[in-house]
């Protein structure tokens, strides 16, 4: 390694709080999304030599281009060809790359990157860099990841933090970038902090009060290249735990991430299981939520936190699992019992989970549309018999046949939505040979064939997002019966037909309201 090059190592291990020697400090960032504006707005304040990149040329871009243009010296590059080689500053290579959370390793521009052994730090590691800041508060970190339930446990553990009368903001993945918390007037107590296996990816310093990584299942293999890669990725959640690594005794995987990672002297090891709890665990005993980690006697009993009943009507397997791991944080944060209940009972969930829409001539709408792998909707399912699955999207590379192979004996009938459903079919002629599955023909999304998934249509969706949830909604009313729950829940990505899972869950809710809407015209109830 040259002199220059050990120069730059040394600055940026010293660059620690916001009050470091930023000044001039030549960084790329990539992207210009919500995470990605907020880190160059951060680094323009701290006085680095900003330059941005981005392939999108849309309204939205050019408009966070000129904001940033505005507000300090940022240079900003839009189109293909900007993200096809690391651009210069002043004439000089970057010191530093800052980059969004879902651009791959493997892109033309970070490949580029390692191999001019230029580091690259994700918007969470910077955030960490500049947590410190001479008179302000500094907010302490709990962090959570997982395959599905992040943004409900962040959620949740919020609630309770704020019920103990802690200034507390969920931040990360969840929507809040944590650079903008960071940078608020506001000095929070504690950061609730969601995290994606992309940014853990590229988080190499971060040090939580407690970690959780609620579960793991195969999910995004195409980014990370492997599940072993993203199991590695996730794992780093439990780097350099202060206090208390929470996992989940009921999957080994999560178990061996926290025996394997390298964490401060003294932090304990505390499982979550639903079942009942061993010592140093917490779990459910008589339909009551119980801690044995956090009290002293521990190994004759345990602390009541709330019931299963406080979870609400609606309290699949997996919601108790997440409102255990969210008490396992904060009660090794030090939240007393009742604060945990009241978080709980404060609680509103989120659109777009296991969210009831309807009930109509004795059938359960549900809309589930946060299900974006096999391994959510499987938790979905769960929770129902005798179920119209309305399924299908962007696979992300998954495998299928666990999912149908479990739940088979549930299926009523598939309504096969997205342009990428060979996969999924597949399973089902494998493992539901005899459920219907509903697909439209080709070009035509008012037209249905119904057939055992041995003989089913091979003809995808056709017309935008709406055009085809409607038509899913009328062609699962149609085999719906009294006792029947139609989830939408379609284990994939949204993004073939819609733009979020938002959008799609928006779409089913809408097309749900139509079909009340016109039955209670026609006077049937």
């Amino acid at each position: 390694m040259g002199c220059t090059a050990v120069t730059v190592s040394h600055r940026l291990e010293n660059l620690v709080s916001w009050d470091s020697d930023w000044a001039g400090l030549r960084v790329v960032v990539t992207g210009i999304g919500v995470s990605g504006f907020a880190a160059a707005d951060t680094l323009i304040e701290l006085g680095a030599r900003v330059v941005v990149v981005d392939a999108a040329t849309s309204e939205k871009a050019r408009a966070h281009a000129d904001t940033l243009k505005i507000v300090g010296a940022a240079d900003v590059v839009l189109g293909p060809d900007a993200v096809t080689h690391i651009p210069r500053i002043d004439g000089e290579l970057p010191e530093l790359i800052v980059t969004s959370p879902g651009w791959r390793p493997d892109q033309a521009l970070l490949a580029a990157a390692a191999r001019a052994h230029i580091p690259v730090w994700g918007d969470v590691e910077l955030a960490w860099r500049v947590r410190i800041r001479e008179g302000r508060k500094t907010a302490d970190w709990l962090a959570i990841t997982g395959t599905n339930g992040k943004t409900t446990t962040v959620g949740l553990t919020e609630s309770m933090l704020r019920a103990a009368g802690l200034k507390a903001i969920a931040v990360g993945n969840v929507g809040t970038p944590i650079l903008d918390a960071l940078r608020d007037p506001v000095e929070y107590d504690v950061f609730a902090v969601e995290l994606s296996s992309f940014q853990l990816h590229w988080a190499e310093s971060v040090s939580p009060v407690a970690s959780v990584c609620l579960n793991v299942a195969e999910d995004h293999v195409d980014w990370h290249g492997s599940y072993d890669s993203y199991l590695a990725d996730k794992a780093k959640v439990y780097e350099r735990t202060q206090k208390a690594c929470i996992y989940n005794a009921e999957q080994v995987e999560t178990e061996r991430m926290v025996e394997e990672a390298d964490v401060v002297e003294g932090c304990r090891a505390v499982g979550f299981t639903t079942v009942t709890p061993a010592i140093s665990m917490l779990g459910v005993v008589e339909g009551l939520l119980v801690d044995r980690a956090f009290i002293e006697e521990r190994r004759n009993s345990a602390a009541e936190l709330a019931s299963m009943a406080d979870l609400g009507p609606l309290a699949p397997r997996h919601m108790v699992a997440n409102a255990l791991a969210a008490a396992g944080l904060v009660r090794a944060y030090g939240v007393d019992a009742k604060a945990v209940r009241q978080g709980i009972l404060d609680y509103i969930p989120g659109d777009h989970r296991i969210q009831p829409v309807a009930r109509l001539n004795g059938v359960l709408w549900v809309n589930d549309s946060k299900a974006t792998n096999p391994h959510a909707a499987s938790a979905s399912l769960s929770a129902f018999n005798n179920v119209v699955w309305i399924a299908g999207g962007l696979s992300k590379g998954v495998s299928y046949d666990d999912l149908v192979r479990e739940h088979a004996a549930r299926f009523k009938a598939v309504v096969l939505i997205g342009t990428d459903t060979a996969l999924l079919r597949e399973a089902l002629k494998r493992h539901a040979p005899d459920v219907p599955v509903i697909e439209p023909e080709a070009g035509d999304t008012e037209k249905v064939q119904t057939a055992p998934a041995s003989g089913g249509t091979t003809a995808g969706p056709s017309g935008n997002g709406e055009q085809v949830m409607s038509w899913a909604v009328a062609s699962a009313a149609r085999v719906a019966e009294s006792g029947d729950t139609v989830l939408m829940a379609p284990a994939a990505a949204s993004m073939d037909q819609f733009s979020s899972y938002a959008h799609r869950g928006g779409a089913f809710i809408d097309a749900v309201r139509e079909l009340v809407e016109g039955q209670a015209q026609t006077g049937e109830e």
